[in-house]
């Protein structure tokens, strides 16, 4: 089964005053591969100049805008198609620079703390590495309940259980410790997701993958207990948010509002 998905993303900056220096880098260009291909896209950026386009150490496509002067107004808009394909969460063998050993490295964001190990000695047992993953997804959404508004992007793990509540990137984060843990090489992952309504989104969505012998990367998704399907649109990856987050950066001397951010998808 497949979706031909249509996204336009459009983040817009507000500065409180004429800024000195600002820098973003971003990661909001889909690419190509075994679960989609990228038939169209586009990025525009106004109020800035773009300082560089690059694939970083996970293979994600990164670009660096600056807006330096007197500019208080910065849009960034991103927009294209994108053909999904069903393959029950599979993404497939490891490619990129990175060693698949990397990911399973911790983070302070996926930090394998008390709350962590409790969930994972919590678990049935499973002889299968599959299963295992799949009752650790239905743990993780058990634990930390979907909650908008009580953590951020520094919330790490340990902090987002011991709350028992947050949004995907916590969920995400919590699944990748555990599998961590248990000794699965595990990443995070940016992206979208088509809602069956089609209603408009205020952020992008994330998810978590885990490594298996024979299978490669396959995903999963805590947040709605489940493995990404044709609605998903892969971004980027990487050991916690801070690495395949969709925009970060920072503001020398000038204030700035937080980004307004609208994300419309259609399929």
């Amino acid at each position: 089964m497949s979706m031909r998905i249509a996204v336009n993303h459009t983040t817009d900056y507000e500065l409180d005053h004429a800024s000195s220096f600002i820098i973003q880098q971003v990661r909001l260009t889909p690419r190509s591969c075994s679960v989609q291909d990228v038939t169209a896209w586009n990025v525009t950026l106004e109020g800035g100049s773009i300082e560089a386009v690059f694939a970083d150490q996970h293979g994600n496509e990164t670009m660096l805008f600056s807006l330096a002067g007197a500019g208080t107004h910065i849009r960034l808009r991103c927009e294209g198609v994108v053909e999904t394909i069903e393959r029950a969460g599979v993404f497939g063998p490891h490619r990129g620079f990175a060693p698949i050993w990397l990911y399973q490295r911790s983070t302070a964001l996926t930090k394998q703390g008390e709350r962590v190990l409790n969930l994972v000695a919590g678990l049935k047992d499973e002889v299968n590495d599959l299963d295992r993953l799949h009752v650790l997804n239905e743990a993780v959404a058990e634990a930390i309940r979907y909650e908008v508004g009580r953590t951020d992007v520094g919330t790490s793990a340990e902090e987002a259980l011991k709350a028992g509540c947050g949004v995907c990137q916590d969920h995400a984060h919590a699944f990748v410790a555990c599998a961590r843990n248990m000794g699965f090489p595990a990443r995070y992952v940016s992206g979208y997701l088509a809602l069956d309504n089609g209603e408009q989104h205020e952020a992008s969505h994330a998810w978590a993958e885990a490594h298996v012998e024979a299978l490669g990367w396959v995903g999963f998704d805590p947040a709605n207990r489940q493995c990404p399907d044709e609605r998903y649109i892969r971004l980027a990856v990487g050991l916690d948010y801070a690495e395949a987050a969709p925009m970060r950066g920072l503001v020398i001397g000038g204030g700035a509002s937080a980004p307004i951010v609208t994300v419309q998808i259609q399929q």
